[in-house]
C-alpha cells in the first residue's frame, strides 16, 4: 500500500506542478525547445536528473558491493567527465545553429544529405526506445515485488505517469519536474550515506568495504583492479563518453538553456550527478564491510536500506527511484517529440506527442522481454551511441567529411562493432566487450575519414 501511495503522490504532485507552474504548449517549437533561454541552474538539475538513469541508482551500488572502489570508479568517473567533455561541442551547436532543436537536423543542415539524417535518427531514436526500457525494467523490478503488482502491468503504470505531465508542456514541464526530482534525490541520497555509514558500523566498516564483498577491488592497479576495467570499466568508459553525444536529451537542453549559461548549466549538472552514485555506492562499500549477503545484488541498495533503516525509510528510497527513472523516461518522450521535426516537414503537435506514445509501447515490449537485465540494455544503449560518437566530433570540431563517409561509417560501426559487442556481453566474455565497444567508437570515424578522403573533403 506504501508503495502505491508513493506513486501516486509523485503523479500527482508533477501534474500540479506542470500545470500550475507552466503554460500548456501549442506550437512545436516551444513544445521541444522552450524560450531557449531557460536558466542555469534549473537547466543543471535538469540535467543531472536527466543523466540520473536506472544504473546510476542500482549498478553503483552493485559494483561498489561486488567490485570495489575500481568498480564504482570506473562507474562513477566517466559518469561525469562526460558531461564535462560536452560543454564545447554543446556551446559550438548552439552557435552555428542558434535556433535548432535537434542533433540529425544539424547534421542535414550540415550535409544537404537525407541519408546522414536517416541513421543519426535511426541511432538517436532507437536510444530513445532502449532508454526507457532499461527505466521501466529497473523500477517496475522493485515496484513490482513491493506491491504484488504484475511486472507487465507495472510498466505501464509508470508510463502513463511520465506521459501525463510530459504530454502538457513539453520540454518546460520535463526541466521543472526534472529539478523538483534532483533536489529530492540529493537530500535522500545524502541523509542514506551519513545515516548508512553511522548505522552500518561506522567509518570502520567503510574501510573494510572498499575492496568489495569476498573480493579485491580495492586498488585500480591491482590484478583484480585491471580485470575489473577490462571487463567493466573500459566499455563502461567508451559508452558512457559518447552517452551526451548519441543522446539527444542533452543536445535539446544545449539549445534550451540561455545561450551564455551552457558551460555552467553542463558543469554544475556533472557535479550535481556526481553526488547520488557516490551516496550510493558508499552505502555499497558498508554493506561489503559489514559482510551483509546479498539475496539480489542487482538491488542491494534497497536490501541495504531495509536492513539498516527503519522501515518508513523505504517510503523516500521508493520515491527517489521512481522520480530517478521517470526522469529520464519524460526526457526520452521530450527527445522523441524534438526528432519528429526531422521526420515530418510539416510540423504538428499532434504528431509529435503520438511519437511520445510510440516510444512508450516500445519501451514497454523491450522490458518485457524475458532474460533481460539493466546490465545488458545498459552497456548496449551505451555501445549504440558510440556509433555516432567521431562523425559527430568530426563534424563540430571544423571537419567536413562526406555524406557518404558518414553514412558508412556509421553503418559499419552499428553492423560490425555492435554485434561484437553484444556476444560478449550476453556471454560475459570481456575481450569480446572491449573489442566491440572499440571497433564501434573507432570504426565510424575511421572510414568516414577514409571514404571523405577519397572523395576529397576539406577542413573548413
Amino acid at each position: 500500500m506504501n508503495t502505491i501511495m508513493v506513486l501516486v503522490v509523485y503523479a500527482v504532485l508533477m501534474l500540479l506542478a506542470t500545470t500550475l507552474l507552466t503554460k500548456k504548449e501549442s506550437d512545436v517549437v516551444g513544445f521541444c525547445v522552450g524560450n531557449r533561454n531557460t536558466g542555469w541552474l534549473i537547466s543543471a538539475l535538469s540535467i543531472a536528473a536527466t543523466w540520473i538513469w536506472a544504473p546510476a541508482l542500482f549498478t553503483s551500488t552493485e559494483n561498489a558491493y561486488t567490485k570495489g572502489f575500481a568498480g564504482l570508479f570506473w562507474f562513477l568517473v566517466p559518469n561525469v567527465l562526460c558531461l564535462v567533455i560536452f560543454i564545447p561541442f554543446a556551446k559550438r551547436i548552439r552557435k552555428e545553429m542558434p535556433e535548432g532543436i535537434t542533433l540529425s537536423g544539424y547534421m542535414f543542415e550540415k550535409y544537404q544529405s537525407e541519408g546522414v539524417k536517416k541513421v543519426y535518427l535511426f541511432q538517436l531514436g532507437a536510444l530513445s526506445v532502449l532508454s526507457t526500457g532499461v527505466q521501466l525494467l529497473a523500477g517496475s523490478k522493485i515496484l513490482s515485488l513491493l506491491t504484488g503488482v504484475p511486472f507487465w502491468c507495472m510498466t505501464i503504470i509508470m508510463a502513463i505517469i511520465a506521459y501525463s505531465y510530459s504530454q502538457f508542456s513539453g520540454i518546460k514541464a520535463s526541466i521543472l519536474t526534472d529539478a523538483l526530482q534532483m533536489v529530492f534525490m540529493l537530500v535522500v541520497s545524502a541523509c542514506f550515506m551519513v545515516f548508512g555509514i553511522r548505522n552500518g558500523g561506522g567509518l570502520g566498516n567503510l574501510l573494510n568495504g572498499i575492496g568489495g564483498i569476498g573480493t579485491d577491488g580495492g586498488s585500480l592497479f591491482s590484478a583484480k583492479g585491471l580485470e575489473i576495467f577490462l571487463g567493466f570499466g573500459l566499455p563502461t568508459t567508451v559508452g558512457l563518453i559518447s552517452g551526451p553525444f548519441g543522446d539527444q536529451c542533452f543536445w535539446q537542453r544545449a539549445f534550451c538553456v540561455r545561450k551564455d549559461r551552457i558551460g555552467k548549466a553542463f558543469f554544475v549538472g556533472a557535479i550535481l550527478f556526481g553526488i547520488v552514485p557516490l551516496s550510493m555506492g558508499i552505502l555499497g562499500f558498508v554493506g561489503a564491510g559489514m559482510g551483509y549477503a546479498a539475496n539480489d545484488t542487482g538491488v542491494i541498495n534497497f536490501e541495504l536500506i531495509s536492513k539498516l533503516f527503519p522501515s518508513w525509510a523505504v517510503i523516500p528510497f521508493l520515491f527517489m527511484i521512481v522520480s530517478g527513472l521517470l526522469s529520464t523516461i519524460d526526457s526520452n518522450l521530450c527527445a522523441i517529440s524534438s526528432l519528429t521535426t526531422d521526420i515530418f516537414k510539416i510540423q504538428e503537435l499532434k504528431k509529435t506527442k503520438i511519437a511520445m506514445v510510440g516510444l512508450l509501447l516500445l519501451g514497454i515490449i523491450v522490458a518485457n522481454i524475458p532474460g533481460l537485465t539493466v546490465t545488458h540494455l545498459f552497456l548496449m544503449y551505451g555501445t549504440l551511441r558510440a556509433s555516432t560518437l567521431l562523425p559527430t566530433i568530426f563534424t563540430l570540431r571544423g571537419v567536413k567529411l562526406k555524406a557518404k563517409g558518414i553514412v558508412a561509417g556509421v553503418i559499419s560501426a552499428l553492423v560490425i562493432g555492435l554485434p561484437i559487442f553484444a556476444y560478449g556481453n550476453i556471454n560475459n566474455i570481456a575481450t569480446y566487450k572491449t573489442a566491440g565497444s572499440l571497433t564501434t567508437v573507432l570504426l565510424s570515424g575511421i572510414v568516414a575519414l577514409i571514404v571523405s578522403r577519397k572523395r576529397g573533403a576539406l577542413h573548413e
